[in-house]
């Protein structure tokens, strides 16, 4: 384990996956040229695309990816570990994973997380998505050594989900990752409590970088990309919805100190399911 510097950078998606990927290298370069040496971007990196004839043009195999391939390139010629926090990848049985992809300083895949959790909600504003109906969820959780922290994978909705990051932090994860495309409504509500409470209640970093603003499909994200670490505090914040980089350091010591201090990882206890109770009603004597 160690000490390095982490940065998110957050993006503001087309439908145009070469302009993203275009917009992605810069943005990494920007973070490397900070002295990042483990970079994360966003979830749907590639492309944000609602319509489903249009994801069908658009949405390739990993090997075909751009962003994937984007992101082989420059993690062997800056030097770092670089983190996808998702494309939409086209599976060989047709199907579509909402795929995050580690890559390591030789450019080479080191880890690969399919999101778990589909956000199928409506939202009191009117907003109703149906994520399972564009993408197969994956259903293993993956924790990654990279030397200098141990990786734990989320996307997104899947921070909603504690038990989740609980298995990961129980299977040696300090650094906690959630790459998201919150919408602007449960941003507001929720992203900052949420994303604190995953960090404390396991005594791990969170990184996670965002989308941000008004997209060319329509939706709107909330930004606010973060960095925080064991104890909750926040580290660093996009305190916008703007494409930018934001920059952390990370010592993994501190995740070994706060669980030191408050241990519930080691404290937790099994425990049967409630039960209705039933009142008993006894008669008068």
């Amino acid at each position: 384990m160690g000490i390095f510097t982490a940065a998110a950078i957050q993006m503001r998606s087309t439908m145009d996956p070469q302009r993203n990927a275009a917009d992605f290298e810069a943005l990494v370069r920007e973070a490397a040229g900070r002295g990042a040496r483990f970079v994360q971007s966003p979830e749907m990196t590639g492309a944000m695309v609602r319509d489903p004839e249009a994801r069908r043009k658009i949405f390739r195999k990993e090997e075909d990816d751009l962003v994937a391939a984007a992101a082989m390139r420059l993690a062997a010629e800056l030097g770092i570990h670089l983190h996808v926090g998702s494309t939409a990848i086209l599976r060989d049985d047709g199907k579509v994973a909402n795929r995050a992809l580690l890559v390591s300083p030789k450019g080479a895949v080191l880890a690969r997380y399919d999101k778990i959790h589909m956000f199928d909600v409506d939202l009191d504003n009117g907003e109703s998505w149906r994520e399972s109906a564009a993408y197969e969820p994956g259903c293993e959780a993956v924790v990654t050594d990279i030397g200098m922290a141990k990786l734990g994978f989320g996307i997104c909705y899947d921070v909603r989900f504690p038990q989740l990051f609980r298995a990961q932090a129980l299977a040696g994860a300090n650094v906690l990752t959630v790459p998201a495309a919150f919408t602007r409504q449960t941003g507001e509500a929720h992203w900052h409590v949420l994303l604190r409470a995953r960090a404390i209640e396991n005594g791990a970093f969170l990184i996670a970088a965002a989308q941000g603003g008004q997209h060319e499909d329509g939706r709107e994200t909330y930004g606010h990309s973060m960095i925080i670490d064991p104890w909750g505090r926040v580290l660093a914040e996009a305190d916008h919805d703007e494409p930018g980089v934001i920059v952390a350091e990370i010592d993994t010591e501190q995740s070994a100190a706060a669980r030191r201090k408050i241990p519930n990882l080691r404290n937790a206890r099994d425990f049967a399911g409630p039960t209705m109770a039933t009142q008993f009603r006894g008669a008068a004597s």
